[in-house]
């Protein structure tokens, strides 16, 4: 009788063994890519699993965004640790704005074409007056906005 207890007793710690030892990384890599796909802030997001640890790449669109990378991809079950090698892409750089002196050398090329227009140019921003064909405004206001000004007020009169 105390072998029958016996060998029950190993069968059921020989099945039970299996059980501690926790999610294998495809079922960690496949719950964490769904909790990564399920929040849109970390849409470009990739993991990858080693022994329970994962590795998080990609672009995020802010430090906050990053910092909230590491406890959500905690919540899955068998996570060990977290490497957050998430980058925050740099702003783009501010447009460029050229200075008053070269505005005006490049409008009045700009609209030796159009007799009709007349421009001025104060701190960096063109205004534009006088005539012109609904023809030629596409024409004119790609020139215009191609010598970069800050802005450009249109108060031609179109015929």
């Amino acid at each position: 009788m105390k072998k029958v207890l016996a060998m029950i007793a190993i069968a059921a710690f020989a099945f039970a063994l299996p059980s501690c030892k926790g999610k294998s990384d495809a079922d960690i890599k496949t719950e964490v890519d769904a909790k990564l796909a399920a929040n849109p802030d970390f849409a470009q997001l990739t993991s990858d699993v080693k022994e329970g640890a994962v590795t998080i790449s990609g672009n995020v669109k802010d430090d906050a965004t990053k910092t909230a990378v590491d406890p959500a991809v905690k919540e899955v079950k068998g996570v060990k640790s977290v490497v957050n090698n998430a980058t925050v892409p740099p702003p783009p750089p501010p447009p460029t704005i050229n200075p008053d002196d070269l505005l005006n050398t490049a409008i009045k090329d700009a609209i030796k074409d159009h007799p009709g227009v007349k421009a001025e140019v104060k701190e960096g921003v063109v205004t534009l007056t006088g005539d012109i064909k609904k023809a030629d405004l596409a024409t004119l206001m790609q020139k215009v906005n191609a010598i970069h000004p800050k802005k450009v007020e249109q108060k031609l009169t179109v015929k």
